[in-house]
């Protein structure tokens, strides 16, 4: 009688690890974030754009863009999938209603809007030390493959 007594004990000692586990690694990994930061031009030239697109918590996030020597931000919304000339992609807009277009393209973004007088390419950009400078960008994606699985997996379904 004494032994089947402690196999439920055991059993649920085990059963509450389990779940503890379970709950730790859900936690962390809850709230785990990642970004996929694409650029365009050369940095501190008024030619330069950059746009990250950020994964908190396994859902997408928001979006931000910089231009220009200075980087300036303007925040863009994500504005739903679509199709641009047969090419599937999805739209982000920036607070004047203006309209981009994101089409990955094996590891890269073709960005455009409607009219076809913007068109850019942009490509991965590497967030990190180099020759040993800098520092290093835990949230950024380790490299293109990785960015452009976020980009579809968050942001292309």
């Amino acid at each position: 009688m004494k032994r089947s007594h402690q196999l439920p004990c055991r059993v649920s000692s085990v059963r509450t690890a389990v779940f503890a586990v379970i709950f730790l690694l859900s936690g962390a990994y809850g709230f785990s974030q990642k970004v996929a930061i694409y650029s365009y031009g050369k940095p501190g030239t008024k030619d330069y754009e950059e746009i990250a697109f950020w994964v908190r918590s396994n859902n997408r996030a928001e979006i931000n863009y910089v231009f220009g020597e200075n980087r300036r931000p303007s925040p863009l919304r994500y504005a739903g999938k679509d199709v641009l000339n047969g090419e599937k992609g999805f739209k982000v807009q920036f607070t004047n209603k203006h309209v981009l277009y994101v089409i990955p393209k094996e590891q890269s973004l073709k960005i455009s809007d409607l009219s076809g007088n913007y068109r850019k390419n942009f490509t991965w950009k590497y967030e990190g030390p180099v020759a040993g400078i800098g520092t290093f960008c835990e949230p950024c994606a380790d490299d293109e493959k990785e960015a452009m699985q976020l980009i579809r997996l968050y942001y292309m379904k």
